[in-house]
């Protein structure tokens, strides 16, 4: 009952004019930023941060906290339309988003774009609302050692994602952690296949890697085209009524939103994880657990439905631990740390208790901003999918346009440009010959986190292996990746004995 009644005192704050305005720019401004390829929510909050030093604490973290949760809106539109991921979290919306919008059904992708968001969103709000305190703590127990088995357990998750050739799959695999690898090692300091080129030192960037991957790799194939992708979709009439998905398509979402909502939250709260990991892990899950796992992939709403709805919710997830613990679980935290301080404000334990009318009216307000963002998000939908009618002769340049700027954005070095045209390449050749971009893509952002803890782990405890099964958590979380690995052989044999019984 105290925490509704705090609550209730929170939306008292967060409905004031000065504060819903607020809200309601944070959110217009993040769902821009996201859909625009290579900015970010990170690079978003950074640049916007000074205009935020006059400003009343409260109204400055909520318009922050907008851009944030609203950058997780635009990530998905750019993915779906234009096959290039506003941001990284939505590199797993383009999986389905594009086919999907492909198929000849741009409207209703972004339709589960939105709602998959908002709901996902709002299931990592209550959370944080409930739990958040105390889920904040129980953050505090995954040390390296088992972040490190979270991201094996991921990592195994792989042979999901493989497709028809695992062999295929796996070098591509094998790819994504060879490019992870690039750069300066973190524990010894020294530079690793940079071949005497400074500009590797500091290793490849995931914008501008994707963004070839995906984004400049599907100009190559348009060029190739005989006929566009877009032509059913001149002829079509476009409305919101025309992009609801149907009863049937909401019975299979609904339960992977849950599953993602709840799960992304968790990841949110871990250090160091973010909304990228949770879109993943939420992806490959229901991949596997969902009633039409076998078709993501091929562009149906259920995989955006788990994408979205996992990267929502951890970015509502991340605030558990930067208010009550004054961690920041990913770069946007940081920078919401950093302007928290900047106000003078110091988060931990005692910022619920010191503090009540700023913690609260903060997460009263991500209710208001959740909705509103949504409400934007609808009305955008017409005006989006008219950008489809466009010939694709006037796309082309567009796309590579974008491209050039969202990887040269992603930090101001040339050197980015070179990657995404590299990347492209990969992309293009990838498609052609059938090899899986995906488990290269997931293999690249896991390995640099399981490097990282594993280095912090062996320090921790002298170089020794022995906590790795010394820490229940750990031991428990690599139980369950041998498991997961072991079973399908189990499960094969199984079916085969029973399947021979039937036949004697």
């Amino acid at each position: 009952m105290e925490t509704l009644q705090l609550l209730f005192e929170g939306f008292g704050n967060a409905l004031t004019p000065e504060n819903i305005l607020m809200t309601a720019g944070g959110g217009i401004l993040g769902i821009l930023v996201g859909a625009m390829p290579g900015i970010g929510s990170l690079l978003g909050c950074a640049l916007l941060l000074p205009l935020t030093f006059k400003m009343n604490p409260t109204s400055a973290i909520i318009m922050l906290a907008a851009i944030y949760y609203g950058n997780m809106y635009g990530g998905g539109y750019s993915a779906i339309l234009l096959n290039i991921p506003g941001d990284s979290p939505a590199i797993m919306t383009a999986m389905d988003g594009y086919p999907l919008m492909r198929k000849g059904y741009p409207g209703k992708a972004l339709f589960t774009t939105n709602m998959a968001s908002f709901c996902g969103g709002t299931i990592g709000i209550l959370i944080l609302t409930f739990l958040g305190v105390g889920l904040a703590d129980i953050g505090l127990l995954f040390g390296p050692s088992e972040m490190v088995a979270v991201m094996v357990l991921s990592l195994s998750s792989i042979s999901w994602l493989l497709g028809d050739s695992p062999t295929k799959g796996l070098i591509s695999t094998m790819l994504g952690i060879m490019i992870a690898t690039i750069g300066t090692d973190g524990a010894t300091g020294m530079p690793r296949f940079t071949f005497g080129n400074i500009s590797l030192l500091s290793g490849v960037l995931l914008v501008p890697l994707v963004i070839g991957v995906f984004g400049f790799s599907q100009v190559m194939q348009m060029s190739h085209a005989k006929e566009t992708d877009y032509t059913e979709l001149k002829s079509t009439k476009l409305r919101i009524r025309d992009a609801v998905i149907t009863k049937k398509e909401a019975k299979y979402c609904a339960p992977i939103v849950l599953r993602s909502g709840v799960v992304g939250t968790v990841v949110g709260i871990l250090p160091g994880s973010g909304a990228t990991i949770a879109a993943f892990l939420c992806y490959l899950m229901n991949k596997k657990v969902s009633k039409r796992g076998k078709e993501f992939g091929t562009g149906i709403p259920d995989g955006i439905a788990a994408s979205e709805a996992a990267n929502n919710a951890a970015a509502a997830g991340a605030f558990a631990p930067l208010l009550a613990l004054g961690i920041p679980g990913s770069g946007t935290a940081a920078v919401l740390l950093s302007g928290l301080m900047m106000w003078g404000l110091t988060p931990g334990p005692q910022l619920f208790t010191d503090e009540p009318e700023f913690c609260w009216g903060l997460i009263s307000s991500m209710y208001v901003g959740n909705i509103l963002c949504l409400a934007m998000g609808m009305l955008m939908i017409p005006l989006l999918v008219r950008l489809i009618s466009v010939p694709s002769k006037l796309i082309s340049p567009v796309v590579v346009t974008l491209c050039f700027i969202g990887a040269f954005a992603a930090s101001n070095e040339v050197n980015n440009l070179y990657v995404m045209l590299l990347g492209g390449l990969a992309g293009y050749f990838m498609n052609k010959y059938d090899y899986p971009t995906a488990p290269m893509l997931l293999a690249f952002v896991l390995t640099p986190t399981i490097e990282k803890n594993l280095y912090r782990a062996l320090m921790v405890n002298n170089g020794s292996l022995s906590i790795f099964w010394e820490r229940p958590i750990t031991l428990g979380l690599l139980i369950a990746t041998a498991a997961l690995m072991v079973a399908p052989v189990v499960l094969k044999a199984v079916r085969k004995g029973k399947k021979a019984e039937a036949q004697q």
